[in-house]
């Protein structure tokens, strides 16, 4: 026997109710479902792609990830970002975009294009430069994202720079 699907606009547990006269239960003693219609695109937003928050502090009332979607049209590119102290892991849902970074390991910084593929995961330590491209003419690409911080934070640069290697 399976159980009913949540109602759209229902965020909590769909069969857990308050009883009358009874103070509602606190965010953090529910589940919470969202939508996919019902993401949030009030949140820090990149020239060249438009974010919708899942989970964060605005939205179930989250503590310490950020997770939500990413979507860039086809022939974009973002702006130059990177995202402060959080860590950033990307699964590629559609398309393929490329995550551009310039390496500064070697003599001199060497741009770097990851190429994915749907299914593909991507890990962005906290504060490295980087862009999202969708060189494909006709497909948008899709990607979820979580972070490790609570809200979606992003710093836009006016361009990239390789991060000193570690220990120099």
């Amino acid at each position: 026997m399976s159980e009913p699907l949540t109602n759209p606009g229902e965020g909590f547990h769909p069969h857990l109710h308050d009883a009358p006269g009874q103070a509602a239960a606190a965010l953090r003693t529910r589940l919470h479902h969202i939508r996919a219609d019902a993401l949030d695109g009030e949140t820090a937003q990149t020239g060249g792609m438009r974010r919708f928050a899942a989970v964060s502090g605005r939205t179930v009332g989250s503590e310490k990830l950020w997770m939500g979607q990413t979507h860039v049209a086809p022939a974009t590119a973002s702006s130059d970002h990177h995202h402060g102290e959080s860590e950033t892991a990307i699964y590629v849902v559609s398309g393929h975009p490329e995550f551009v970074f310039l390496d500064g390991s070697g003599d001199a910084p060497e741009e770097v294009r990851l190429r994915t593929s749907p299914g593909d995961y991507v890990f962005v330590p906290p504060f490295v430069p980087h862009r999202e491209e969708n060189p494909d003419p006709a497909e948008e690409a899709v990607v979820v994202i979580a972070r490790s911080t609570q809200e979606a934070v992003v710093v836009n640069l006016p361009g990239l720079y390789a991060l000193p290697a570690e220990g120099a």
